[in-house]
């Protein structure tokens, strides 16, 4: 035999009962076990889940971060405190909320008749940090989700593996015939439903790991402001 048609050979199609053993994403569905199609139809659910997370948070991240990057800019050149807190105090950026949870406490830490120094300093550093915690988890709602689906979707893929494997297992045990005309089509599906897991998982925790990344850098920005607030009413006070 020579090597053009060793090629031909290897390239043709595995016969099974009859019909052609294919790639076919929609053909291995169709021919899969009902416990198989069921993880095939929830791995897709969970990766286009995934991918509407991925893509909201995106833009939800990157839009708190120029909303800060603006306000903390516009802030600090501010001449009046007071003025720009009335004015922009309750614009959605979160960097506004760390600000007015300071400037709310420190109005209720001075209009007491005695005023103890070391008290407010650490109201006013509780208050602005709870406000950061705040912000940052409202940013960050649903970046859980892509860690699970990147934790558990290769396991369901397993799953519908496993069980493709034991239904191949099965059908040769049926017909007494351990041919792989037998066994391939059992075998395709799970490998298939392997793929979907896979699929559905790699993006979930590169995802995760580069949002995660960018809500640590909002978190430190929103900090940095925080602290530089907080160095703002402590010199306050000492005057």
């Amino acid at each position: 035999m020579t090597f053009p048609s060793l090629l031909a050979a290897a390239a043709a199609p595995i016969p099974t009962a009859g019909n052609a053993l294919t790639l076919s994403p929609i053909e291995l569905f169709m021919q899969a076990d009902i416990v198989v199609k069921l993880v095939m139809i929830g791995l897709l659910l969970a990766s286009i889940w995934t991918w509407s997370i991925i893509v909201s948070l995106s833009a939800r991240i990157s839009r708190a971060r120029k909303q800060c990057v603006a306000f903390e800019k516009d802030f600090w050149q501010a001449n009046d405190m007071d003025a720009f807190v009335k004015v922009r105090g309750q614009e959605a950026a979160p960097s506004a909320d760390v600000l007015s949870a300071g400037i709310a406490e420190w109005r209720r830490s001075t209009a007491k008749k005695s005023l103890a120094p070391e008290g407010t300093r650490d109201r006013l550093s509780t208050a602005m940090g709870s406000a950061v915690a705040a912000a940052i988890d409202k940013i960050s709602d649903r970046l859980n989700i892509l860690a699970t689906v990147g934790s558990v979707a290769p396991f369901v893929g397993l799953f519908g593996t496993v069980w493709g494997i034991m239904r191949s297992f099965t059908a040769i045990a049926g017909e007494q015939n351990t041919s792989l005309a037998v066994v391939a089509p059992g075998i395709a599906e799970a490998l298939f439903a392997t793929a979907i897991g896979l699929f559905a998982a790699i993006p979930a925790v590169i995802a995760y790991n580069r949002l995660s990344h960018g809500v640590n850098r909002l978190e430190a920005r929103l900090q940095r402001f925080a602290d530089g607030l907080y160095t703002t009413f402590s010199r306050e006070l000492e005057s």
